[in-house]
């Protein structure tokens, strides 16, 4: 208590110099940081690389790197054909770009799944898939001879001859269908490219679906989104190509890079205006507090002291602050300012009794030093408890903040009274009481018992709360969803084997790959379960003969579509050609049901035939503009060899194989595994099949369980060490007792709040914890040693003032946090802004009441 005095008396008395060194050891602190203070946006790297999990991730990283800091482009089309062309062209320019991007690749465009990809089928759908196509044998045959529209239309009276003989055509209708559709687009002028892919190889691998192009940008590090010019350039790039230009193609982006990128552009964005508007807001409620700007500038200057020093403490020290500890700065604004408030506040209240300046500046140490000295102390451990606990970016966190308080204290106990010196705030004349505060308090005095009755129930409802409130554990949740990265993201969450929340595991060998995946795949939680092996297919023997012979069948069709045809087709050949196909379907109408695509397709016919040649022509090149293509595919792939590991793509080897033998296996989740629970579900199925599995889905679950355990380790060390402090200080079981219940109260109520507001816990809002130790903590010290040396009015006295002002400053605060378009950050800004409500609850109404009680019972 005398060191307290003897700084704020020292401080006041050399009010220049005091100022002048502080604004010369702040200008230099600034100066380091701005040099030496970084960002690691790298979600990773908020836990300790100790952990079991995050050693298992390291490995994994090591051992498949082109899986890490990826932009992952997404491009879908209106046919499969199209969006191949388009993720060909993208992944060339890509490579061609060397100034943003270190490689690209795009693994399902490899020749290897045009070659031997039927191989890769089951065996039941690769006959099915081969029946269909010799079933469509004559069809096929006059496409290859003719490969025009008027060979396609050819075809389509063979097809009538079928119905003729009384021949199912069923299978038919959806490829008659598709036919139908473009028909129709070109008589309405717009022809679009008929998707030959999809009739003719209908169940072959890579049909549909969207085709993904990989990219490793060059990262501009020490910049606030290093992978932005690599994303820029990508999208750039895209707007180029051909069927992008058209409208038929779209590219849209996703992956580690422009995630992390856009979520720091999340917690940045409006960071400017917010900041702004919580400055004028943080003065409004310091004038009604203080009433005089002698008194809200000095306050605001040691903010902004103390904000520079606490910077340049973590840049010397933690040097490199998370998306986490970012918060530091939200958190210190919103607890130091407590500091301050309360030491202009008791001063006011001093000055009404001593008007000199100076005496009253020893007064008010005299008075509240030792409590501000407390409430920093125990905040400080409140932060300080979550240093030793594996999540890195709460414990930085833990320690920036803790060490900010101390700061904060420091500044409010030399750097402020300086100033107060130097602007010379006038005398008080009235009373600095919060108004109302008598009546409050004689209430609370008269109906003690009945509030402390409510204060039980709701403890239990608290309880109820907090056992029910939900963690979750699904990262993207916390993420801003109207970014492009997280828009695209969500649009493959449907399909399981593109879900992010994927498991994968090592076997030593291809049988042992087998093995496993064949046991992941009989697990409900399971959709799919791939592995090295599943490229070195079984059974190939009884499939390469079931090629050869739908080769065999199909091989006058083939010769023929390897044979370019002589002359081009003519619009009159066309139209001839309609005219016969329209009468061959007019012959088998009453053959036909109600609504028969074939029936529509000769509608289409006599609409087409009236058009002029370019319309005709234009039909004619939309229609076979990819039939040449799969023909030659269709050729190339029943022409498959036997697959050995040894002649493997490379892409795929690296994909797949070590180095040392082991293969990679991949559980897919079913679409119930995109809720926490459904990650919980098939991590634990995965890791009893496979205890040594990990990926997303894994690190996902073992990071929820980092993250409770860290928070129950830290909530366990912070309450014993703010208990000790008290014990302490107070030398009193009671009086110590006093604030930990009340505390306790405060977190119980901030539960049923959260609970009944539909909240959820994640691994952003979760810091709330420390903050509500911290501002509990200092509330509640204020009231007790108030307590402690005679106080009675306690809701009627500068301190209540000083609380009640002191938390309109901190939410508005952590209002600015609420407001961010980063969800987990909005998230951590409700749920503080719930526990700063919590705290205020029980620090103006339960202890009030509680204290009046016992002074009653000290009175009997």
């Amino acid at each position: 208590m005398r060191l307290i005095n003897s700084i704020v008396a020292t401080a006041s008395r050399h009010a220049v110099l005091c100022v002048l060194l502080f604004l010369v050891l702040g200008g230099l602190g600034l100066g380091y940081t701005a040099r030496h203070l970084a960002i690691d946006t790298d979600t990773d790297h908020l836990f300790a690389s100790s952990l079991a999990w995050r050693q298992a991730q390291i490995a994994e990283d090591k051992n498949f790197p082109q899986f890490n800091d990826l932009i992952v482009a997404v491009v879908r089309a209106d046919t499969p054909e199209e969006a191949k062309e388009t993720a060909t062209a993208l992944n060339a320019a890509l490579q061609a770009d060397t100034a943003h991007f270190k490689d690209s690749s795009y693994p399902s465009g490899d020749r290897f799944y045009t070659d031997e990809g039927l191989l890769l089928l089951p065996t039941d759908q690769l006959a099915k898939l081969l029946n269909q196509i010799v079933a469509a044998q004559p069809f096929l045959g006059q496409l290859a001879a003719d490969p025009s529209a008027r060979g396609l239309l050819d075809g389509l009276a063979l097809i009538t001859q079928g119905v003729q003989a009384g021949a199912n055509i069923s299978p038919y209708n959806q490829a008659i269908a598709g036919v139908r559709a473009n028909l129709q687009a070109a008589a309405n002028g717009k022809p679009v490219p008929l998707s030959w892919q999809s009739l003719i190889m209908a169940g072959a691998p890579g049909q549909g679906g969207a085709e993904f192009v990989l990219a490793h940008p060059k990262l501009q590090q020490g910049t606030l989104q290093p992978g932005g010019e690599a994303t820029k350039a990508l999208m750039a790039i895209a707007k180029t190509l051909p069927d992008v230009k058209a409208g038929r193609a779209t590219v849209n982006y996703t992956g580690q890079i422009p995630l992390s990128d856009e979520q720091f552009a999340s917690l940045t964005h409006g960071l400017v205006l917010g900041g702004i508007i919580s400055v004028v807001l943080i003065a409004l409620w310091l004038y009604l507090a203080l009433r005089s700007w002698r008194l809200i500038l000095p306050i605001l200057l040691t903010l902004v002291m103390g904000l520079a020093l606490t910077m340049s403490y973590a840049a010397i020290v933690v040097r490199t602050i998370n998306l986490i500890s970012v918060a530091f700065a939200i958190l210190f604004i919103g607890l130091a300012v407590d500091f301050a408030i309360q030491y202009c506040v008791r001063l006011r209240a001093v000055r009404l009794m001593e008007p000199e300046l100076g005496p009253a500046l020893r007064e008010t140490s005299r008075l509240a030093g030792a409590q501000i000295a407390l409430a920093a102390t125990a905040t400080a451990c409140g932060f300080l408890a979550f240093a030793p606990t594996p999540f890195v970016g709460v414990a930085e966190l833990g320690e920036i903040a803790g060490a900010g308080m101390f700061i904060a204290f420091f500044c409010t106990i030399s750097f402020l009274p300086a100033l107060l010196r130097l602007f010379r705030p006038h005398p008080e004349t009235e009373s600095v009481a919060l108004p109302g505060g008598a009546k409050a308090d004689h209430f609370l005095c008269r109906h003690r018992r009945a509030v402390l009755g409510l204060f039980g129930a709701l403890a239990l409802a608290g309880l109820w709360g907090a056992v029910t409130l939900r963690f979750d554990a699904n990262p993207l949740d916390t993420k801003d969803p109207n970014t492009e990265s997280m828009r695209t993201i969500r649009s493959l969450l449907a399909d399981p084997q593109t879900n992010p929340f994927y498991a994968d595991a090592l076997a030593p060998n291809l049988d042992a790959a087998r093995a496993l995946a064949d046991r992941l795949s009989q697990l409900k939680e399971v959709s799919q379960a791939i592995s090295g092996a599943t490229f070195v297919p079984q059974d190939q023997p009884q499939k390469l003969a079931m090629l050869a012979q739908a080769q065999t069948i199909l091989a006058p069709t083939l010769l023929a579509a390897a044979t370019p045809p002589k002359q081009p087709v003519t619009a009159q050949e066309i139209r001839d050609a309609m005219a016969k196909t329209i009468a061959a379907i007019t012959n088998v109408q009453a053959k036909l049901p109600k609504g028969s695509e074939l029936l529509g397709i000769a509608s289409v016919l006599k609409q087409l035939q009236g058009e002029d040649d370019a319309r005709i022509m234009a039909m004619n090149e939309a229609i076979t503009r990819f039939l040449p293509l799969e023909l030659q595919n269709l050729t190339r792939a029943l022409q498959a060899k036997p697959i050995t590991q040894d002649n493997l793509p490379a892409s795929i080897k690296a994909d797949w194989f070590l180095p040392d033998g082991q293969v990679r296996v991949e559980a897919f989740p079913t679409a119930a595994a995109q809720t926490t629970k459904g990650l919980y579900a098939f991590s634990k199925a995965v890791l009893a099949a496979a205890p040594n599995a990990g990926g997303p889905a894994i690190s996902t679950i073992a990071t929820a369980g980092t993250i409770l355990s860290s928070f129950k380790e830290a909530a366990i060390l912070a309450f014993i060490a703010i208990a000790v402090i008290l014990l302490a200080v107070f030398r009193n079981l009671r009086d110590s007792l006093l604030v930990l219940a009340a505390l306790a109260l405060s977190a119980l109520l901030t539960a049923l709040f959260a609970r009944m507001a539909g909240m959820s816990i994640n691994y952003a809002n979760i810091i709330a914890l420390p903050l509500l130790l911290g501002v509990g903590v200092s509330f509640n010290v204020y009231f007790v040693m108030n307590f402690r040396s005679g106080m009675r009015n306690f809701l009627a006295s500068a301190t209540a003032r000083a609380v009640l002002f002191s938390a309109l400053t901190t939410a508005t605060a952590f209002g600015s946090l609420a407001a961010s378009a980063d969800r987990g950050t909005a998230s951590m800004g409700d749920l503080l802004f719930l526990s700063l409500a919590a705290v205020l609850v029980s620090t103006f109404i339960f202890l009030p009441a509680l204290l009046h009680t016992l002074a009653d019972a000290r009175k009997a």
